[in-house]
């Protein structure tokens, strides 16, 4: 179970690949990205191309292929409510928190 901080270029690139591979996404954090963008942005990507599946956002949530995965928008990772979401690994992709030190704040 992943969750996935920052949705720019390399997070929907991780989020496809996970979801290719079978690997459970859980959550979602940007904090200058709201849900209904989120949507926009992952299905209709300007070098991979659309996606084809099922991609909507319902109760506040990025809906794709039937699974929900959690949204949220905090600029503190140590806000982020991972646990609570499930997620047991956490993907890193906003070039912000690069050092041990500053991606700790995930845990």
């Amino acid at each position: 179970k992943v969750g996935i901080n920052g949705f720019g270029r390399i997070g929907r690139l991780v989020l496809r690949a996970a979801l290719k591979a079978g690997v459970s996404v859980v959550a979602v954090n940007d904090p200058f990205i709201d849900v209904d963008y989120m949507v926009y942005m992952f299905k209709y990507d300007s070098t991979h191309g659309r996606y084809h599946g099922s991609v909507a956002a319902k109760d506040g949530k990025l809906v794709i292929d039937g699974h929900p995965i959690a949204v949220h928008q905090e600029r503190d990772p140590s806000a982020i409510p991972w646990s609570a979401d499930g997620a047991e690994y956490v993907v890193e992709s906003t070039g912000v928190f690069t050092t041990i030190e500053k991606a700790s704040a995930h845990l």
